[in-house]
């Protein structure tokens, strides 16, 4: 079981608990799994449970494919994709809203 690093896009939906005024979101997720395939099937099924409107999904691979790419992991990512792994579960790190306004995450112009 290895663990994989996804970043989700999401739309808007009825329910999805997103902040008011937004547009939509990305999610940072860790999900153990045997195959990234695998990985994002669980992922989108997950959110889908939970009210949200997956759209698109970028893989960047297992912690030792990360760190073969140079990506800078710190301790606490790790602590995250190491729940993921003894949980065998799907773990949602951060959650960026999309803001119509500002165009972007972080208020990108």
């Amino acid at each position: 079981m290895n663990v994989y690093t996804l970043l989700v896009e999401v739309g808007r939906k009825a329910g999805d608990g997103l902040p008011d005024g937004c547009t939509g979101a990305a999610l940072m997720c860790y999900a153990a799994a045997r195959d990234e395939a695998e990985a994002v099937r669980e992922t989108v099924a997950i959110l889908k449970q939970a009210d949200m409107a997956p759209l698109d999904v970028t893989g960047y691979g297992t912690l030792q494919e990360r760190l073969d790419e140079g990506h800078d992991i710190d301790d606490d990512e790790r602590a995250l994709m190491k729940r993921a792994a003894d949980e065998d579960a799907v773990i949602i790190a951060q959650l960026q809203p999309f803001f119509k306004d500002f165009g972007g995450p972080a208020g990108e112009a």
